[in-house]
């Protein structure tokens, strides 16, 4: 049977979803979001959704494009997933060759990949050529089980709001968000410096769910959240957590996200889920204290582009 490679299409969003569900059960998407994240990725970014079929049946994906908000120029990156059950047939390196030539036709001098820390997985990324950087850790925690932290009493002057509260004027959120992300430790630095872009790929994304997103106040100013993401059935996860830099060191991102956790909780969500670079010791320690456990790691690798392919 032959694999065929070929571009995203809207009727492919339930075939995408399974393949990403049984490669990443620890990761919340749902199906609406890929053709919302095709129609809303920035000209600058070449985003490309792959998709590798065999005898209709999507088995592969793979999400390439350039890190066009990266402070270092030349970076583009490719993750590519295979469902588990159709592995061996080859979908996985066409879908490398073609994500490959894509990203070597805009010029990226190198290529980052998120891979599975699992020897197979790593296996066939050494063999073309990746190597392995940083790491990081899905977590889950069992929320029908209870256990959560209890709430704690409010510091005078701090409010928890929700997300949905800014719906009026979201632009606070905006700035609290673009402040944590350039903090947050990665091998592609980002910077949100684009508002309406933020607003079509963040706000108004089918999976972030803003009653559920908490917010804390002090004063009159946001400055620690807990962003929320949701599968439309049981499953939640918290997409980021981070204080502004003169407010760390209070606990506020921990309250934040507790106040998530119990919103979660009392909304019918059982299962939480939640990502941290292997070496943000700050967020491991938080996530411990509510009982996450480490369920899967992932170990981004880089490939440096040559002349040719």
């Amino acid at each position: 049977m032959t694999v065929i490679v070929r571009d995203f299409r809207a009727e492919d969003a339930a075939g995408w979803e399974a393949v990403r569900r049984a490669a990443l059960p620890f990761l919340v998407s749902a199906p609406g979001q890929w053709a919302h994240d095709l129609a809303h990725s920035p000209p600058e970014q070449h985003l490309r959704l792959l998709v590798a079929e065999e005898e209709g049946e999507v088995i592969g994906t793979a999400q390439v494009g350039v890190a066009h908000d990266s402070a270092r120029p030349g970076q583009g990156f490719c993750n590519v997933y295979t469902h588990p059950g159709r592995l061996g047939r080859g979908s996985g390196s066409e879908l490398v060759r073609v994500a490959e030539s894509h990203l070597a036709g805009l010029g990226a001098v190198e290529i980052l990949s998120w891979v599975l820390d699992d020897p197979a997985s790593r296996a066939f990324a050494r063999g073309r050529g990746y190597e392995p950087s940083r790491s990081a850790h899905f977590l889950s925690l069992d929320l029908a089980k209870g256990g959560l932290p209890p709430r704690q009493e409010l510091p005078p002057g701090v409010e928890l709001r929700t997300a949905e509260d800014f719906a009026d004027d979201p632009r606070p959120l905006f700035a609290l968000d673009a402040e944590v992300t350039a903090d947050e430790p990665s091998d592609v630095p980002s910077l949100l410096t684009d508002y309406e872009h933020w607003l079509a790929s963040t706000w108004h994304h089918p999976v972030v769910d803003r009653s559920l997103t908490s917010v804390v106040l002090v004063g009159s100013e946001p400055v620690a959240f807990s962003l929320a993401t949701t599968d439309g059935g049981t499953r939640y996860a918290s997409g980021m957590t981070g204080t502004k830099r003169a407010h760390r060191g209070r606990g506020l991102g921990r309250m934040a996200k507790n106040d998530s956790l119990h919103r979660a909780r009392a909304a019918g969500f059982t299962m939480a889920y939640t990502g941290n670079d292997a070496g943000n010791g700050p967020m491991l320690a938080i996530n411990a204290w509510f009982g996450y456990q480490v369920c899967a790691t992932e170990v981004r690798h880089v490939r440096t582009l040559g002349p040719t392919l």
